[in-house]
């Protein structure tokens, strides 16, 4: 399992019983410790019985608890390699200094590929479609985002708008909290975080939700805070690493946004088409005539 260990059981910390989060606590303060560990001693260490820590890594998607102290002592290789080499990491691209740079376009379309692959994964059809059918009865979409995620909700808001939806985004924490608190029933809010922990985005989508709002989120990890203010959750994934996120996070966060997009348009085609069709006519007086970039080509030549 190429993945990092300690987000991974993260993410799927809120899926194990209280017991099992026993191991996992213990796991994940102790990391360094397994490599000498046997699972008798780590059912002690943990207060827990040896079928428990059996039922931990099997939950976490290993054959047994031989294959994932290997996994934690490779992981861990890895890494002393990693500082020693000033090797860095992304989800399942990695350099060494080595590498052609004619070779890295190829390389990242593969790891993108993969993303796309796993995202695929974690998308329900039922909660998608009932993630536009609330949007497409919302009187108004709220958008809340910080940072990176930023790239993604300008994107998401300039769709919607062309939709004809009433939509608003706020990466300001004093105005998130501000339109979240003047929310009501029949309207909808939108946070999109990729670690899900971001403090404004959270508080944002709580606040809405209690204001009465649905509440739709766009993360990446399953049992993320931000999740539990969610009525719907859309996840890109569960196992990509922090690791050059900041690439990697919004690729698969834009193709959501496509997707709601291609979705409300097919859920209600001529409604939304005659929309399209009247802002794109709007904002068309914003591009160069014929004529004037027939000049201007030819001015550089």
């Amino acid at each position: 399992m190429e993945r990092e260990i300690g987000l991974w059981i993260k993410a799927h910390y809120g899926e194990l019983r209280p017991s099992e989060k026993k191991v996992a606590d213990y796991i994940l303060e102790h990391m360094e410790e397994l490599r000498t560990l046997s699972i008798d001693r780590l059912a002690a260490c943990c207060q827990v019985s040896q079928p428990t820590v059996m039922r931990t890594v099997r939950a976490l998607g290993y054959d047994g608890y031989r294959d994932f102290r290997y996994a934690v002592v490779e992981q861990l290789a890895q890494q002393g390699r990693r500082k020693e080499d000033g090797f860095r990491a992304m989800y399942g691209y990695s350099l060494t200094g080595e590498e052609k740079t004619e070779d890295i376009p190829a390389r990242i379309v593969a790891a993108t590929g993969k993303m796309a692959e796993e995202m695929l994964k974690n998308v329900s059809g039922r909660i998608f479609c009932k993630v536009i059918e609330t949007l497409s009865r919302a009187r108004r979409v709220d958008l809340y985002s910080v940072e990176n995620s930023n790239v993604t909700a300008q994107d998401l808001l300039t769709k919607l708008l062309y939709l004809g939806l009433d939509c608003r985004h706020f990466d300001d924490g004093y105005h998130q909290r501000i339109s979240a608190g003047n929310l009501e029933k029949g309207d909808a809010a939108v946070g999109i975080s990729y670690s899900g922990n971001s403090r404004d985005t959270v508080e944002a989508v709580k606040m809405a939700k209690r204001a009465g709002a649905s509440t739709i989120v766009i993360t990446n990890f399953q049992n993320s805070l931000i999740t539990h203010y969610a009525d719907f959750v859309l996840c890109t994934s569960q196992e990509q690493a922090f690791y050059g996120d900041a690439i990697f996070s919004r690729t698969t966060q834009l193709m959501l946004v496509d997707m709601i997009y291609m979705g409300l348009l097919a859920s209600a085609f001529k409604r939304y088409i005659q929309s399209l069709n009247r802002n794109s006519r709007i904002v068309r007086d914003k591009e160069y005539p014929v004529q004037e970039r027939t000049d201007e080509k030819r001015k550089r030549v």
